[in-house]
């Protein structure tokens, strides 16, 4: 009797909590970045290369520009400007190119925000570039 007793005290203290298997710490929330503005917004086809820049809000110091889906080399200027080479093959023919941004996941603990888990990459809005 005192052995099923012993069980049955068992059973419930970690059914009730008493008992707690580790856990990973939840997802942090992706950090979409947001494009308001692309200087210049056009270019002929065939012109050199050029430095695009973006403005918008929400680039990490990580963030990318993508020219048509492609990333392309990138300096993060402030948390609202980017600057993005873009390559005179990049405006060799003519055409409507789509424009993002990408804040990259981070598998670091916290990613960008501190504590635990870790974030998902993020790509802004669309904005078109035309190639004239």
């Amino acid at each position: 009797m005192k052995t099923v007793s012993v069980l049955l005290l068992a059973i419930l203290w970690c059914g009730c909590g008493g008992y707690s298997s580790p856990s990973q710490p939840a997802p942090q929330p992706a950090i979409v970045p947001v494009v308001a503005a692309i200087i210049p917004n056009t270019a002929n086809a065939g012109a050199p290369s050029f430095t695009l820049t973006v403005n918008g809000s929400k680039f990490n110091n990580n963030a990318v520009v993508n020219w048509n889906g492609a990333q392309r080399t990138t300096t993060h200027v402030t948390a609202q400007q980017l600057t993005a080479a873009i390559a005179a093959a990049d405006i060799a023919t003519a055409g409507t190119v789509a424009v993002t941004v990408t804040n990259p996941g981070s598998t670091t603990p916290g990613g960008p925000y501190g504590g635990g888990g870790s974030t998902p990459s993020a790509t802004s809005n669309t904005m078109n570039f035309a190639i004239n």
